[in-house]
């Protein structure tokens, strides 16, 4: 038996693994780690999550082993480092604002009440690529922010169709796959999406997503890369609403909610 939390930011969703010295998780193999990440997400027979966020100590600070529902490592996740912030200042682990460590380095986030912001870094765009479902083909923007994204326009969100499988893209862009978004435009800096996240499917919101839209939106509306001011955009999620801004200095930084809504102890 292992402890567990569960909780969202903007309902995208995770299982937290407290596991500060390693010991619970830490000596399992790299496919037994993925056997139990895919146990604990499986929203029939698990837990059910988009991910899962391990909380391991390191140093004076903390690392957040995050990794997709279906078992894979992935680099960062901008609504799962929210979450894990949340977690931190709930136990009485951390104040704001707070350094965490990830794969895509250390990112430091302020805790504001029920908002947290997530210091993102710097965005690298990084040209057009293509991407499809069934009957429909787009241009998109390719914009790395940690993660690889591919930001396509579209005229309804509609248009994605279901997202049960991964849309078509590139292989030699994306040689790891892409999290793909679907964006129409809301009103002045005001957009809306949906996502495919590789490893994960569709969920109800991507907080590195967020990010790579309103850089896409940004540029696309003639803000200079990197911008002379501060621009800030309003992302709607299906799951709520996010605020990304890119700031003079080129980091984006992304606000938004973050709870943790359950708690308990697991065997899968």
């Amino acid at each position: 038996m292992y402890e567990f939390l569960k909780g969202h930011g903007t309902e995208n969703d995770f299982v937290l693994l407290p596991d500060p010295d390693g010991s619970v998780h830490g000596d399992l193999s790299a496919q037994e780690m993925a056997e139990r990440v895919r146990a604990l997400c499986d929203r029939r027979a698990g837990i059910g999550g988009d991910g899962v966020l391990r909380v391991v100590r390191q140093g004076e600070g903390w690392f957040m082993d995050y990794r997709n529902a279906d078992g894979s490592v992935s680099e960062m996740c901008g609504n799962g480092i929210r979450v894990f912030a949340r977690y931190l200042v709930d136990e009485g682990l951390a104040t704001s604002p707070i350094p965490v460590d990830t794969r895509d380095g250390i990112k430091v986030l302020t805790v504001e009440g029920d908002l947290i912001t997530a210091d993102m870094g710097t965005p690298r765009v990084l040209g057009d690529s293509k991407v499809g479902v069934p009957g429909h083909t787009w241009s998109a923007q390719h914009v790395d922010m940690g993660n690889p994204h591919a930001v396509a326009f579209v005229d309804s969100l509609d248009d994605a169709g279901t997202l049960l499988e991964a849309p078509e893209h590139d292989p030699a862009t994306y040689p790891h796959g892409v999290n793909v978004e679907f964006v129409v435009r809301r009103g002045e800096r005001h957009v809306a999406m949906r996502v495919h996240e590789r490893g994960s499917g569709e969920t109800r919101s991507c907080g590195t997503g967020a990010c790579a839209v309103m850089v896409a939106a940004a540029v696309a509306d003639g803000v200079p890369n990197p911008p002379t001011e501060d621009v800030a955009y309003r992302v709607d999620v299906p799951g709520g609403t996010l605020t990304v801004t890119w700031t003079a200095d080129d980091r984006v930084l992304l606000t938004g909610p973050a709870v943790i809504v359950a708690r308990g102890t697991a065997s899968l």
